[in-house]
Order: structure tokens, then C-alpha cells, then sequence
């Protein structure tokens, strides 16, 4: 039974440390991290909708039944 090579093991696993190390950092560069409520600001950006600004009337077919 031939016995296992293991002379290029310690060069593998140095090289691997580093390695992890730098795609690690490279996904936390990518994540965003949210702030909690209490760091965002107290005034609330208002959104200008277009149907805030006009008063609309919603007629459904049903509901005309019931005013003959």
C-alpha cells in the first residue's frame, strides 16, 4: 500500500489562510448594514403622490343597484 504524499500539505494550508482572509474581506465590502431607528433622522421624507394632490370617486357597478 502506497503511503500518502504529504510534503506539499503545509504549503497548501499556508496559502489557503490568506486566501480566505482576503475573499472574506472582499463579501463584507459588498454588505450593507442598515441603521437601527434610533440613528435615522427624526424628519420623514414626504413622497409627492399624484393622487394625493385630487380627490377621486370610485363607482362600482354593484353599488348602483342598491340607489334604484
Amino acid at each position: 500500500m502506497p503511503q500518502l504524499n504529504t510534503s506539499t500539505w503545509f504549503i497548501t494550508i499556508i496559502t489557503m489562510l490568506p486566501t480566505l482572509y482576503l475573499i472574506m474581506q472582499l463579501k463584507l465590502l459588498k454588505t450593507t448594514y442598515y441603521f437601527s431607528p434610533s440613528q435615522k433622522a427624526s424628519d420623514m421624507q414626504s413622497f409627492n403622490n399624484p393622487w394625493q394632490l385630487k380627490w377621486t370617486k370610485i363607482c362600482l357597478p354593484l353599488s348602483q343597484l342598491h340607489h334604484s
